[in-house]
């Protein structure tokens, strides 16, 4: 791939963190391999499997190193990303989102054929009759499960008697083979007081063992209960029902994440180990310095990044332009133009969608660039 990247040229070299052309995604590999390494023990210790969600990362490098390190697979939550991942030879997927168009029912199906052990979540009657005779047309079995709902109405079935119907349907069907149910309660990921946190994904634990329990009931399989992420990875397991933990954003970390703290007000056990670099591009203005990194640069769907390194004590970030960012500096502060900063991401998730690739350091050089092959895969 050489000439892929600009900074490739600095592989290797001492003190090359700081030479990249910016903004850039920057992965500190040691603190992503300690991420990756304590997630898969938390896994093994309370006897889960573990298949993270790609949607946080969408790279296959990645995938891989998640899965050297114990994980089952990877979960995706478009199309787009599924098909990248098998492109790199990632062979346990499962589809979290409903594919419901006649054109994505058609790639799901491409899929189904090219990979061994291909899921999909359903949530709807309609969707499943739809998939079933997709699947016999295509002349292979669709392995499903079927979406709850915990209360976040985004996607997912009602729990109970409707939930329970589908999943006899899906067993009934030639052409579906139904795995288990999936359950994602993404609504209590973020909240920040770790008892409210707990009561309310304890809670969805529950309906999804109910459901569980009312499918074995009426003899339908579950070998597969999967769910919860990385705000709940402590407290689901208390509930002895998933048998698969989806988390995925425990690799980066970012600034949302950071504010989720675990019992007792500790803060999670992973670290950040992502970070976008800029560089100071002006500093006409007393107190005030510009850099390379704006609206283009990071997520915006929460608070502004924070600044974590190449800037003076009590230095804040501020949104300067779709190209810029502005660099609000303690009075009698300066910084030279070309100096490099970091922040942590605002939302790792976003954030990596608008990079080709991540700049690997060790320390302050640069180790190898891996592409982000699912970038932009929005169906």
């Amino acid at each position: 791939m050489a000439g892929r990247f600009v900074n490739e040229g600095l592989i290797g070299k001492p003190g090359s963190r700081d030479r990249l052309q910016t903004p850039a995604l920057v992965l500190d590999l040691d603190r992503f391999e300690r991420n990756v390494a304590a997630m898969a023990e938390h896994c093994r210790r309370n006897g889960l499997a573990l298949r993270p969600h790609a949607k946080t990362h969408k790279s296959v490098a990645i995938a891989k190193a998640q899965m050297k390190a114990g994980a089952i697979g990877q979960c995706c939550a478009k199309l787009g990303e599924a098909e990248a991942m098998a492109d790199g030879g990632i062979e346990s997927l499962l589809l979290t989102s409903p594919v419901v168009s006649e054109g994505g029912i058609a790639r799901l199906m491409a899929l189904n054929a090219k990979v061994s052990d291909l899921m999909v979540a359903v949530d709807n009657p309609l969707n499943a009759e739809a998939l079933a005779t997709a699947a016999a047309t295509g002349g292979r079995k669709l392995k499903v499960l079927v979406d709850l709902d915990p209360g976040l109405h985004r996607t997912g079935i009602t729990p109970g008697a409707p939930a329970l119907a589908l999943g006899e349907q899906i067993h009934r069907s030639e052409w579906l083979e139904l795995r288990g149910i999936q359950c994602y309660a993404g609504h209590v990921m973020h909240i920040e007081d770790f008892a409210d946190r707990r009561e309310k994904s304890l809670a969805a634990m529950k309906l999804l063992a109910e459901t569980r329990d009312a499918f074995r009931a009426k003899g339908l399989p579950v070998d597969i209960v999967s769910g919860g992420g990385t705000g709940s990875y402590n407290i689901d397991p208390e509930a002895r029902v998933l048998t698969e933990l989806q988390g995925g954003s425990y690799v980066f970390m970012d600034k949302q994440y950071n504010d989720v703290p675990i019992a007792n007000g500790a803060p999670m056990p992973f670290e950040t180990s992502l970070f976008v670099q800029m560089s100071v591009v002006s500093n006409n203005t007393p107190n005030l310095a510009t850099t390379d990194a704006g609206f283009k640069a990071f997520s915006t769907d929460a608070a502004p990044p924070v600044l974590s390194s190449g800037a003076p004590e009590g230095s804040v970030y501020f949104f300067f332009g779709d190209e810029q960012g502005g660099i609000a500096l303690p009075k009698g502060a300066s910084l030279p133009l070309g100096a490099a900063l970091t922040a942590i991401t605002p939302h790792c998730d976003p954030t990596v969608n608008l990079y080709d690739c991540y700049h690997v350091v060790r320390g302050d050089t640069l180790v190898d660039i891996w592409p982000i092959e699912a970038r932009g895969k929005s169906a």
